[in-house]
Formats: C-alpha cells, structure tokens, sequence
C-alpha cells in the first residue's frame, strides 16, 4: 500500500505541475491517465500480495490464490485500460 500512495502522489504531483500550462481538456486527459496509472499500480501490488500468500499456502489453496492474482492483474489491466480510453476520447 505504501508504494502505491508513494506512486499515485508521484503521479498527481507531476500531472498538477504540468496542469499549469495545459487546457481543460489536457488536465482532464491527463487526469485519466494518472487514475489508470493508479489502477494498474494497486492491482499490481494486490497481485503479489496474493502470491506471497500463494508461497505459504498448502498446495491446493496456492493454485487458487495464483489463478486469483492473474484474474487481478487481468481486471485491473481492463479496468486501466478503459479509463485510458477515457482520456483518448478527451481530445
């Protein structure tokens, strides 16, 4: 959770700084993709926690917890994907 605070305000920070000299629509693309930057990062870390949980699980509960971190990265790369395609259409 730490790295993903750390990143998202990396994020927003920079997007803030940049929002300076940009119009409405750049901030709002540029806001999107921050967010889907975010997703991609917490979905990511909810992935290896769930991995490190699979590498001291008995071996039937690693196979699920393995097969729930790739459905994770799998949602949350869907999910970024789609606010990207937010911030296209911005344009």
């Amino acid at each position: 959770m730490k790295k993903f605070v750390t990143t998202a305000a990396l994020v927003m920070a920079a997007a803030g700084l940049a929002a300076c000299q940009e119009s409405a629509e750049d901030r709002a693309e540029d806001q999107l993709e921050a967010q889907a930057e975010g997703v991609r990062a917490e979905g990511e870390q909810t992935a290896d926690q769930l991995e490190a949980q699979a590498d001291q699980a008995a071996p039937a509960a690693e196979d699920a917890l393995e097969a729930k971190a790739d459905a994770t990265r799998e949602a949350t790369e869907a999910q970024a994907d789609q606010i990207e395609e937010k911030a296209d259409a911005v344009e």
